[in-house]
C-alpha cells in the first residue's frame, strides 16, 4: 500500500510522484529532467523534499532523481521488514539503482545518506562518476564520545519514548540542525513532521538513531573500502556551524580525499535549506567541469 501524498504542497514540491516496488516496500522517488544522472540521497528525519530546490534548478540540464528511503517521506515499508539500519537502506538503494538501470551517476549524499549512498557506490564503482558530500561521515562511531552518549539515550526507555511517542527527531532535533531557526518556517517544518504521524511510522527513525553506534563496524568496513571510489571527482559542501557533524568531520574527509573540491558555508547541518542558492551554484559549476 502506498502512502497518501495529499498533505504535500505542490507549490513547494511540484514533482510527479513515482514508485518502484522493492522487496521491502514501495519506494517513492522523483525523476525530473534528462541527461547525466544526479542521484540525491537524504538522511534522517528528512526525505526528497530536502532537495527540492536542487531538482527544480538542475533538472533543466540533468536527470535529477531523488528517492525516499523506505518508511521516509512518501515511501512505504513492509510491516514485517527487518530493522531499518543503514545496511538495510543501502541494499534498498542498490535494488533501486539496478531496477532503474542507472549508470554514469553523480551521487549526492547527506547525514545518514552518506553511509547508505557511499556503500552502494563502493559495491559497484563502475556506475558512479562523481561524489558530492554534504555533512556526513563514513567511519567507526564506537569511539566517539558524543555518539556513545546519544546511543545510551536512544537505547533507554526514555529515548524510545521520545522517538516513538514525542516524535523528537523531526519535531526538535531537526530544528537544532539549523543555525538560524528562521530558516525553518512552519510549513517547511510540517513537511518534515507529517511523514511520521504515529508510533509505527516513527520506528524507522528510532532504528537509524540506534544504528549511529549499532552499525559502527559496518561504517568502518566501508571506510576501509573507500579506496574503490576515492579516485572519482569529489565535491564537499559543508555547513561549518553544524552542531551534529562539525568541522572535525570535514577535516577527516579532507585528509582522506585531498583532491576533493571543498566549499564551506556559515550555516548548520542543513546546507540544502540554509544555503541552497549558493550550494546549487557550486554544484552546477562542478558538474560542468567534470
Amino acid at each position: 500500500m502506498k502512502k497518501s501524498s495529499k498533505w504535500v504542497n505542490p507549490t513547494l514540491y511540484p514533482f510527479d510522484h513515482k514508485y518502484v516496488e522493492l522487496e521491502n516496500g514501495y519506494m517513492h522517488y522523483v525523476d525530473e529532467g534528462s541527461g547525466d544522472v544526479i542521484l540525491f540521497i537524504h538522511g534522517t528525519p528528512t526525505w526528497s523534499f530536502l532537495y527540492r530546490h536542487y531538482i527544480k534548478k538542475l533538472s533543466t540540464e540533468y536527470r535529477c532523481i531523488a528517492i525516499d528511503h523506505l518508511g521516509f517521506g512518501l515511501s512505504e515499508i513492509k510491516q514485517d521488514s527487518q530493522e531499518a539500519t543503514p545496511q538495510f537502506h543501502s541494499e534498498n538503494l542498490r535494488q533501486f539503482i539496478e531496477k532503474m538501470a542507472l549508470t554514469n551517476i553523480t551521487l549526492v549524499v547527506h547525514d545518514f545518506g552518506g553511509p547508505i549512498g557511499l556503500s552502494a557506490a563502493i559495491e559497484d564503482p563502475r556506475k558512479f562518476k562523481n561524489i558530492i558530500l554534504f555533512n556526513t561521515w563514513l567511519w567507526e562511531t564506537r569511539e566517539n564520545a558524543d555518539a556513545v552518549k546519544v546511543n545510551k539515550l536512544v537505547k533507554s526507555w526514555l529515548g524510545k519514548w521520545l522517538y516513538l511517542y514525542a516524535n523528537i527527531s523531526p519535531r526538535l532535533l531537526l530544528k537544532q540542525g539549523f543555525n538560524k531557526k528562521e530558516n525553518l518556517n512552519r510549513e517547511m517544518h510540517q513537511h518534515y513532521m507529517l511523514p511520521f504521524p504515529n508510533k509505527r511510522s516513527r520506528k524507522v527513525l528510532l532504528d537509524l538513531a540506534q544504528s549511529l553506534v549499532g552499525s559502527s563496524d559496518w561504517y568502518e568496513d566501508q571506510w576501509k573500502a573507500l579506496e574503490r571510489i576515492q579516485e572519482k571527482n569529489w565535491l564537499i559542501l559543508w555547513g561549518m556551524k553544524d552542531s551534529f557533524i562539525g568541522p572535525d568531520y570535514l577535516q577527516k574527509w579532507v585528509d582522506r580525499i585531498p583532491s576533493a573540491t571543498i566549499k564551506k558555508f556559515e550555516c548548520g547541518h542543513f546546507v540544502q535549506e540554509e544555503k541552497a542558492i549558493a550550494s546549487i551554484e557550486y554544484m552546477h559549476k562542478f558538474m560542468r567541469e567534470t
